[in-house]
């Protein structure tokens, strides 16, 4: 089933999901180029440039761009972080004023792999005592990749409530949000247009895919998630081992395939009502083709 006829039958029934803006796309990377379908209950959307909370895309597009561009900045526990197995909680209440002092207190221990947000914001400080986490990877980004604090004019898909206000325009992620800084797991925005340049300017620039190999059993390949068992990911049809990608939590994903140099990237805002009832989701995600 090609993009139009999965957005033909999405819109059959749109109501009946828990989005209401929603952005597909399939990338060539042999072709250097992608096709991309959207679809938004408010008319005025269409054709317009709509971004969208990427969530925790955001960690590859910081963390793993970081060491596609510098590995020689990372050493043993920093590749433990990178990868989820540095043996850091994998999340908690984290506060503006302490949170740096909160996440440099955990000791960094090899352990099994638990995706970790507090993992993913050690490392970012890690890097910085070399560079600026994002002065490293944002010019690596499409010019429609951008941080929430830098949003002004853009138009954004909303993403349900905070204190009974709308959140339009700020990040989903409560502590990103209460720590109001550049940080490395959560914060991002992006269109499908901004998601998809950005992949294949990594690949055209630093040869993303060939750099991204599984070397191991582990679940985290440099930074980006993988597929450990093809017949129940997410990742979609077609997806075999070697297909790395990331899912973010309010409804966003992109997957990469390196046997047949494809990607796919869906983009929702699927936590606008509720976020606890995945399963139309999921089935939309498991329908997409590489």
């Amino acid at each position: 089933m090609n993009l139009e006829e999965i957005i033909n039958n999405v819109a059959n029934e749109f109501g009946s999901y828990n989005f209401n803006c929603l952005a597909l796309a399939h990338i060539d990377f042999k072709k250097k180029s992608y096709e991309s379908y959207s679809l938004y209950d408010n008319p005025f959307l269409k054709g317009q440039k709509v971004y969208f909370d990427l969530a925790s895309l955001t960690k590859p597009f910081t963390l793993g761009f970081s060491y596609l561009k510098s590995p020689e900045f990372f050493n043993d526990d920093m590749k433990l972080l990178l990868n989820h197995r540095g043996g850091l909680k994998a999340w908690g209440r984290l506060s503006r004023d302490s949170w740096r002092k909160q996440v440099s207190s955990y000791a960094i221990k090899e352990s099994d792999t638990v995706y970790s947000d507090f993992g993913a914001l050690r490392l970012q400080l890690e890097i910085e005592k070399k560079e600026n986490l994002y002065d490293l990877v944002s010019p690596m980004w499409d010019e429609e990749i951008v941080h929430w604090l830098d949003i002004e004019d853009e138009i954004c898909a909303p993403t349900g409530r905070r204190q009974r206000q709308l959140i339009d325009g700020e990040v989903h992620d409560d502590n990103a949000y209460v720590i109001g800084e550049k940080v490395s797991h959560a914060g991002l925005f992006g269109t499908i247009d901004g998601v998809c340049r950005t992949l294949l300017k990594a690949q055209e620039s630093y040869s993303l895919i060939q750099n991204t190999k599984r070397q191991s059993d582990h679940r985290f390949i440099n930074g980006w998630d993988s597929v450990l068992n093809p017949s129940n990911t997410l990742a979609g049809s077609g997806a075999t081992t070697n297909t790395f990608g990331h899912l973010g939590f309010t409804g966003t994903s992109m997957w990469i395939t390196p046997e047949t140099n494809t990607g796919v990237v869906l983009l929702c805002n699927e936590v606008l009502g509720y976020w606890n009832d995945r399963a139309k989701l999921n089935a939309l995600r498991r329908s997409l083709e590489f």
